[in-house]
């Protein structure tokens, strides 16, 4: 659980992209049975009156912010929880997004004539549709947008006007932990699953989780210690791939250990309860490594054997035997 007085440590921030989707309702008298307007022109009760191609570059632009966000911050309150050290990085950031957002934006209104008069010629028959649904670049220009706000949160004085706020802040180690489990999925089965060799480069999504964990431990003890397992297994790792027999384990055990929220608190309660990082680390590859099989999800994940180690504690072989 997350106390409220977190709030110091943390700065809020809200994106708001908007995305002109250059679609009108499609109404019945631009239908004439049995001629449908084909599924590039029409479809689910609207009209493309423009090429969804044209307007491709503003979703990509809106992606890369949510993922720096996601990099830097925690989700929160329909926006972002960013530590102070993330500050600087994420404003450079979403200024230079912002640029080229602000770039494309208007060298797409400088052909948007163009643009629509080439949709409706490369769409024949369907014109009179088309041209009816067109709108002026100025409707355009107001419904694609590229902003943010940066802001701190102070809770209302009175308990029961605090509540929301107290909740929604305690849920913040939670949705840290899943968020982490999420990317850490992600590489497994994009750079690990079925491998019994992988480059070093299969190591950059663990660095950014690190750093993420690190600059968001104010959320959780059990962070910090998680920040030192990933430090010591990352730093046992040879400066040149490629990463094979006990290399890969390690890296595996790591990466598996961050698929799954409840291990990260448990191992992490483990170090804070004495375990060293060494025998932490040592714990998660303690037995050889099955069969290459398709690893479970955590939730559906078998309970494991035992491993006992020498200090008598044992980790969870979280799925890597």
């Amino acid at each position: 659980m997350t106390d409220i007085t977190v709030l110091k440590h943390l700065t809020a921030l809200r994106l708001e992209v908007t995305i002109w989707s250059a679609r009108r309702k499609l109404t019945a008298a631009d239908l004439c049975a049995p001629n449908l307007p084909p599924e590039t022109v029409a479809s689910l009760g609207s009209k493309k009156v423009c090429n969804p191609e044209d307007l491709r570059v503003f979703g990509a632009l809106k992606s890369r912010a949510v993922a720096l966000l996601d990099r830097h911050g925690v989700r929160f309150l329909g926006g972002w929880a960013l530590p102070e050290r993330a500050i600087d990085p994420v404003n450079a950031g979403l200024d230079a997004i912002g640029a080229e957002f602000a770039q494309a934006k208007a060298e797409f209104l400088a052909r948007y004539d163009a643009a629509v008069a080439d949709w409706i010629r490369d769409n024949p028959g369907w014109e009179a549709l088309l041209a009816n649904a067109a709108v002026s670049a100025d409707v355009v220009r107001s419904r694609l947008g590229f902003a943010w706000q940066m802001f701190r949160l102070q809770p209302p004085k009175g308990r029961e006007a605090s509540k929301p706020l107290t909740e929604a802040v305690e849920e913040l180690g939670g949705t840290l932990f899943g968020e982490v489990a999420k990317v850490a999925e992600e590489a497994w089965q994009k750079s690990f699953l079925g491998k019994t060799e992988v480059s070093l480069k299969a190591a950059w999504p663990l660095k950014g989780l690190r750093q993420k964990l690190a600059g968001l431990s104010c959320l959780e003890p059990r962070v910090t210690p998680l920040v030192d397992l990933i430090d010591t297994g990352l730093a046992a790792l040879p400066e040149k791939g490629p990463l094979t027999g006990g290399s890969l384990l390690g890296l595996q055990g790591l990466v598996c250990l961050l698929r799954d929220p409840a291990a990260m608190r448990e191992h992490g309660q483990k170090i804070l309860d004495g375990m060293g990082l060494d025998a932490a680390l040592q714990a998660l590859v303690a037995l050889p490594p099955p069969p290459v099989q398709p690893l479970l999800l955590p939730e559906e994940t078998p309970d494991a054997p035992e491993s006992p180690d020498a200090g008598g504690q044992a980790l969870d072989s979280l799925g890597l035997w």
